[in-house]
């Protein structure tokens, strides 16, 4: 079946052929924003007719109709035709980070590279470097790209392995209730390279369930030792060696506490069993009890239509209070992330006339007036003092220039940081997981910024994102900032990201104590009118 993600990723790459092929401006640019407006949704367009997509916003009736012929056939006439006149090795360039149509059909028509590997060669020759448009920085750039690149191959996001994960393990316990997730998927890392499932039957022919998109590994085993088992596989080698797993008895588990409880050591977690920083506590018997979902009293940084999310900020308040949460807070984008509909001041004063006016309709729940404020190239916020004063808290976050050093841009961080009205640094260091790494800044820098300042670092939950990483919330709570698990929300469904933020804030040993959305309404309006 194909998936809205499919849909939008078919128009992408239909634009960047497009303008490869220097075609009509005007008609790439259409493509290319309803892309973009699709990537951000995960509304079912397959029972959708053409007259009910065009109600979506920036979809015509020609584009309706591209996407009705994705929905049939899986591809479009366009598409294929402009596969057939592009060498495959130069669509491949196009996925490149920071090789646009334009620069991808330079490369292609004025140094003839049709590959990905014609180009990595071409760089080590330098001759990207007196190609206009060029030069030696931006050819250094592409190295490091296509290095990532080649070194994510093979790896899948959590969220994409889980839900055909879940799939087969509940067709397994239709014939044995012995059935979990293993190794790095019981551990909810963020990137996995295949799905290792524990079965305690020995009897079950699993051939059947092997899937055809992702490496799915099977271990089979009595069902007198799958406790046992499940311990032994979802630890990494350090961890087992930390907790001298060789020493453990012999002998009937009833359940994973169990096999902990004979090594006289502290139950850990499945997220925790990564051979880091739990060995210690868990030896000293000082683990913490983890943050849960049912802990989530509200959620923070969320869009709507005002700029470019899918649903109304009636609709997005709604369903939040449908979900059983307390408060929501709307954090559309700033003015300068014009490509995402930035909100002007005079945009942002009607929105907060219509969150007063929901305020009284969905009492007790309450909407917190927010923005989600680029941070300037030089570190300024994106509004004057005047406008920032009106809202209740606000997410500082870098969308554009992510190419500075790390001495550049961990200064513009601290100088965000700094300012008095910033309360959430969002997403600190703008990774996109498999796609992009984050942009340079000293890490411990920036969290003794925000100790300094007492501001919230968020752990943007998108399962694309989950950054701050969880590696550095140790450092957080050591340093006493605390952490926000916030959805990033621009659709109904973003709300259900939380739970893998959640998955990853419990991998770096993170409470309720120290997660800002874990207080309840009223402690969460006391703590934002002490910050003023």
């Amino acid at each position: 079946m194909i998936t809205t993600e499919d849909i939008a990723d078919g128009l992408e790459i239909t634009a960047k052929l497009m303008e490869l092929h220097n075609e009509n401006p005007f008609k790439v640019k259409a493509v290319t924003s309803a892309a973009y407006k699709l990537s951000k949704t995960r509304i079912d367009l397959e029972n959708q007719s053409v007259e009910e997509l065009t109600k979506i916003e920036g979809i015509g009736k020609s584009l309706a109709e591209k996407i009705m012929e994705f929905i049939s056939t899986g591809t479009t006439k366009e598409l294929r035709d402009l596969t057939a006149n592009t060498p495959a090795g130069v669509i491949e360039m196009l996925g490149i980070k920071g090789l646009g149509p334009k620069k991808v059909r330079q490369l292609w028509v004025e140094l003839e590279l049709e590959s990905v590997t014609d180009l990595l060669y071409a760089c080590h020759e330098n001759r990207l470097v007196e190609l206009k448009g060029f030069g030696a920085k931006t050819q250094n750039t592409i190295i490091q790209n296509i290095e990532f690149k080649i070194k994510n191959t093979g790896w899948f996001h959590y969220a994409y392995a889980e839900k055909i994960g879940l799939q087969i393990i509940n067709a397994i316990k239709e014939q044995t209730d012995l059935v979990s997730f293993t190794g790095a998927m019981y551990r909810h890392c963020e990137v996995i390279e295949e799905i290792d499932i524990l079965v305690g039957d020995e009897s079950i022919d699993l051939d059947e369930f092997v899937s055809e998109n992702i490496p799915v590994n099977f271990i089979q085993v009595n069902p007198t030792v799958f406790f046992r088992k499940l311990v032994e596989t979802s630890g990494t080698k350090e961890h087992l060696d930390g907790i001298n797993f060789k020493s453990l008895e012999t002998k009937l588990y009833k359940n994973e506490e169990d096999v902990y409880a004979n090594l006289k050591i502290q139950y850990c977690e499945p997220e925790l069993r990564e051979g880091l920083f739990e060995l210690d506590k868990a030896k000293n018997h000082q683990l913490p009890k983890l943050v849960e979902m049912s802990d989530l009293k509200g959620i923070l940084h969320n869009h709507t239509t005002y700029s470019d999310g899918m649903n109304s900020l009636q609709e997005m308040a709604e369903y939040c209070k449908q979900l059983g949460y307390q408060y929501l807070g709307i954090c559309d984008h700033s003015q300068t992330a014009v490509y995402a509909g930035g909100l002007k001041p005079e945009t942002i004063l009607l929105q907060q006339q219509e969150i007063e006016k929901l305020n009284q309709q969905l009492f007790p729940f309450k909407i917190f007036k927010g923005i989600e404020s680029d941070i300037l190239g030089n570190g300024n916020l994106d509004y004057e003092e005047e406008v920032l004063k009106s809202f209740d808290f606000i997410v500082a976050s870098i969308h554009a220039n992510l190419k500075m050093d790390e001495d550049k841009a961990t200064a513009r961080l601290i100088k965000a940081i700094e300012n008095p009205y910033t309360t959430i640094l969002g997403h600190p260091t703008g990774r996109l997981l498999l796609g992009r790494p984050g942009y340079p800044i000293d890490h411990k820098k920036i969290i003794d910024a925000c100790a300094a300042n007492k501001v919230v670092i968020e752990l943007n939950a998108h399962p694309y994102r989950l950054d701050i990483d969880w590696r550095l919330i140790p450092y957080c709570l050591e340093k006493g900032v605390m952490i926000s698990i916030n959805p990033d929300a621009h659709q109904l469904k973003g709300y259900h990201d939380m739970r893998y933020g959640t998955y990853v804030a419990r991998k770096g040993l993170l409470t309720k104590d120290n997660c800002l959305n874990a207080m309840d309404l009223n402690t969460f309006e006391n703590y934002l009118s002490s910050k003023k």
